[in-house]
């Protein structure tokens, strides 16, 4: 149970308790390094002498310790007086907080992630420094995100870190003047951390609710400043929509359960009826900038699955036409695998298959997989046996493995049933 404890709370409290250190000590090399050593440390004592009554505060204690010894090891190597509170804190007489000069912010996370939104950082860096530092996604699934091998993503968070160091980057909110510039940034962000909650790439979840749901609350927090801003509205819509089935995706095995074999009464209707409102009010995609029609169009392609809710009747001509207009707009190897598979609904496994032939998806074991579905569709069970078997080689996440072997091993018992008299 106390390993259970330690994960919960650092899923559920990391960008929270980083932007609580950042604030008091103003230095992300040992922020960082030090909540590591206070997560190892619960790991640890936990098990022992049991989970605390406050997790987040033993974690925070634990590391502030950390890094108050760091700070006491750098003063004394500069023959100086030991600093055990940070200019900051003199200033604001022993009370920290990152400098907000609009006033308008006040959530932690939101904080932190406007932080990694500095122009001085590039837009992929930004992303994946607030991904892996705020929002806790780790750097193999950080790397399946942008589609590059993880050493080269981890070395790209490593030198954004370094920049805002070595660069004097302020931990500070930009003003209202400055907060527009960055939403299409934010907005990425959140995206990119729900799609790695939804579709984890490595661990043992087949989704991670409490991931999606930060990046769903996130938006709201930004929309509740920016009231009607349509790559917010259209976003939010797209996530309600599809964070909607969470409780349904998964059956009582943890294995995962496809669309059509949902248990409807799971659904959070209330939230698919607020995705369906927020889509109303946008209107048409071409009279939005880029950014915010991809996230329509992408949101009316999730309406079409929860509106009809039975893949038997799910218009699939639409989501492929959805699909065509979106990779006019914001081509990328996730969005043509996703038409593959609404092809392969709509117009058959073969012409699905042909679609697959274009994607190019390095790394990823879900190209694998499509493949091997809509072999096993056609008969070509060989082939498909051999497509299971890269997509099982190729894939990091524990509960998708064991359904990938489940189906793999399913072959045999076909091909046996079929060659008995």
């Amino acid at each position: 149970m106390s390993e259970d404890a330690l994960v919960r709370v650092v899923r559920e409290e990391w960008g929270r308790l980083v932007a609580l250190l950042l604030a008091r000590y103003r230095r992300l090399d040992l922020v960082e390094d030090a909540l590591g050593d206070a997560v190892e440390a619960a790991a640890r004592a936990w098990p022992a002498d049991g989970v605390p009554a406050n997790p987040a505060g033993w974690l925070n204690t634990a590391a502030s310790r950390r890094v108050l010894d760091r700070l006491r090891a750098e003063a004394m190597q500069q023959r100086r007086a030991p600093l055990l509170v940070t200019e900051v804190e003199r200033r604001s007489g022993g009370t920290a907080v990152m400098v907000d000069p609009g006033g308008l912010v006040e959530d932690d996370v939101l904080r932190l992630v406007l932080m990694c939104t500095h122009p001085a950082l590039g837009a992929e860096a930004a992303a994946a420094l607030a991904l892996r530092l705020v929002l806790g996604v780790s750097t193999h699934d950080v790397a399946r995100l942008f589609l590059v091998p993880e050493p080269t993503m981890a070395a790209r968070i490593t030198r954004a870190k370094k920049k805002i160091v070595s660069a004097g980057i302020p931990l500070a909110v930009p003003g209202a003047d400055a907060l527009p510039e960055r939403l299409d940034a934010v907005a990425q962000i959140a995206y990119l951390a729900f799609t790695a909650g939804y579709a984890p790439g490595s661990g043992s979840d087949l989704l991670r609710a409490d991931l999606a749901g930060e990046a769903v609350r996130l938006v709201r927090v930004v929309l509740d400043e920016r009231p009607g801003e349509p790559v917010l509205v259209a976003l939010l819509a797209l996530m309600l929509l599809q964070h909607s089935r969470r409780d349904a995706r998964v059956g009582a095995d943890g294995d995962l359960v496809l669309l059509g074999e949902q248990d409807h009464t799971l659904w959070h209707h209330d939230e698919i009826e607020e995705g369906l409102a927020l889509l109303r009010s946008l209107g048409d995609a071409h009279v939005l900038g880029a950014t915010a029609a991809g996230y329509l169009l992408q949101a009316r392609i999730a309406a079409e699955h929860v509106i009809v809710g039975n893949a038997a009747q799910t218009r699939w001509h639409r989501i492929v036409d959805h699909y065509d207009a979106l990779l006019r707009l914001a081509p990328s190897p996730a969005a043509e695998l996703a038409r593959a598979v609404a092809l392969a609904e709509a117009a058959g496994p073969d012409a699905g298959l042909a679609a697959l032939d274009r994607i190019q998806l390095p790394g990823s074991h879900r190209l694998a997989a499509v493949r091997a579905e809509l072999l096993v569709r056609t008969g070509r069970l060989d082939e498909a046996r051999v497509a299971y078997g890269e997509a099982i080689a190729r894939c990091r996440n524990e509960a998708e493995l064991e359904h990938l072997r489940r189906r793999r091993a399913g072959l045999a018992e076909d091909e046996s049933t079929a060659t008995c008299p």
